[in-house]
């Protein structure tokens, strides 16, 4: 371990990670708490449309938005850290064009179809009002060109103090809104006003941060990015991933919320929301391993070698996350959301297997953007996404709820396999400089 610290980049990472880490937990208890908050206020079929309305407009955004930060990472991460600041300003004014028309064209489109499609989810015609008003906040959603900014300047600090403030904040009003009796409306607008907050923050501090570097001169918003080579086509090979995604996350409530309705979507809401806190380490040790990863030299051991301590750290994180979900999960469902919910935990059991996979393979996708192989992950998603799609109906008709996770669990497998493979074949393609047990830190 002394050796393994001795490593910068390793250094980096655990401090970077460590940042979002606590950021993420804090914002973990504070968004149970407000599910739990709003599941009590509003019951299991209220509760059920607020998840589906809220998860229609993160579907929307997800499909649309281009996830533009890693450009800016892509581009301009490696020239900044030899002093050529050009590339990191066309970057982001690349980002800033995606950022603006993607979310635009993404609220539009789900405004439009919202009428025509809302039933098919389980959102009756009564509140199609309310969800629409909702749709206003998808241009806002995913503020991906700040975040850009922050994670190559190294200000992990600001976004782990963002990704936090704004969950409390929203527990705190969710919870004087179940104490005060308020009901799907009021909730609703707590979690739009918390949502554009939340959002806003990190646009103030990449412009200061900009200002502060005297970058900020020069940036100009493009969709001709002329002086980034294939710029379209990473652009759009990560929107395609990220979009595909977005089927494992807001989508698939909306599909269990259209198989099985409202009260299975609670449901398979409040089992996805706990899994998920324990695969936050691994989202999180991917957003600070791909800026430390792409100033390195692919071609000797170094990024390979930190790849697997990572793995490693990350190994250990998730098997103690599995044994407190498979240990804890279900007194937690009992005392945060009530006797109600407690349906929630058989899918939690199966979806427990999820934070694993995706802790142990957090490296993989960041290593093949720096490679240059943004079709790599895509192909991996599509693939596991096709799984997921395919059995979801069939094993939630069989099982109910188990079998929606199942067929979560299995795309997840799937996925994480081939991208496995497609890592290794670069590895072996590339030959990297010295063996991995004789790289040195």
């Amino acid at each position: 371990m002394k050796q393994w610290l001795a490593d910068r980049h390793f250094r980096s990472l655990l401090k970077n990670s460590g940042y979002l880490t606590a950021a993420k937990a804090v914002a973990g208890l504070a968004s149970l708490a407000t599910l739990a908050f709003a599941g009590r206020g509003l019951g299991l079929e209220q509760f059920g449309l607020l998840i589906l309305i809220v998860s229609y407009a993160q579907a929307a955004s997800g499909v649309s938005r281009f996830q533009s930060w890693q450009l800016i990472i892509r581009y301009g991460g490696g020239p900044l850290a030899k002093g050529d600041a050009q590339p990191l300003k066309d970057a982001t004014g690349f980002a800033f064009a995606l950022d603006v028309w993607s979310g635009l064209a993404g609220m539009l489109l789900a405004m439009g179809l919202l009428p025509l499609i809302g039933g098919w989810f389980g959102i009756p015609d009564s509140d199609i009002d309310l969800a629409l008003a909702y749709c206003l906040i998808i241009p806002f959603l995913a503020a991906a060109t700040p975040v850009g900014i922050l994670r190559v300047l190294d200000r992990f600090d600001l976004l782990s103090i963002q990704s936090s403030i704004y969950p409390i904040l929203r527990a705190i009003l969710i919870g004087i809104a179940w104490w005060q009796g308020w009901g799907l409306a009021g909730m609703l607008l707590i979690w739009f006003a918390t949502e554009l907050f939340g959002q806003l923050l990190p646009w103030w501090w990449g412009w200061r941060e900009l200002k502060r570097k005297e970058l900020h001169r020069g940036i100009r918003p493009t969709l001709r990015p002329t002086t980034l080579a294939r710029a379209w086509n990473f652009a759009l090979n990560v929107n395609v991933t990220i979009s595909l995604k977005a089927a494992w996350g807001p989508v698939a409530r909306l599909i269990v919320g259209g198989l099985l309705g409202p009260a299975s979507a609670a449901l398979y809401r409040v089992a996805a929301s706990i899994a998920d806190s324990a695969q936050k380490p691994a989202d999180l040790f991917a957003k600070a391993f791909y800026p430390e990863v792409v100033r390195m030299d692919l071609k000797s051991a170094r990024p390979w070698l930190l790849l697997m301590r990572g793995v490693l750290v990350a190994l250990a994180v998730g098997v103690l996350a599995f044994g407190l979900l498979a240990m804890a999960g279900e007194p937690i469902i009992r005392l945060a959301f009530g006797e109600e919910f407690v349906g929630a935990f058989p899918p939690l059991l199966v979806m427990a297997g999820v934070p694993l996979l995706i802790l142990i393979s957090f490296p993989l996708p960041p290593t093949l953007y720096a490679l240059d192989k943004p079709s790599a992950p895509l192909i991996a998603r599509a693939v596991g996404v096709a799984v997921f799609l395919a059995l979801v109906a069939p094993l939630s008709a069989a099982y109910d709820l188990v079998g929606a996770a199942a067929a979560y669990l299995l795309g997840n497998v799937i996925m994480v396999a081939i991208m496995i493979v497609q890592t290794w074949r670069e590895y072996r393609r590339i030959k990297p400089r010295g063996a991995l047990g004789r790289a040195r830190s």
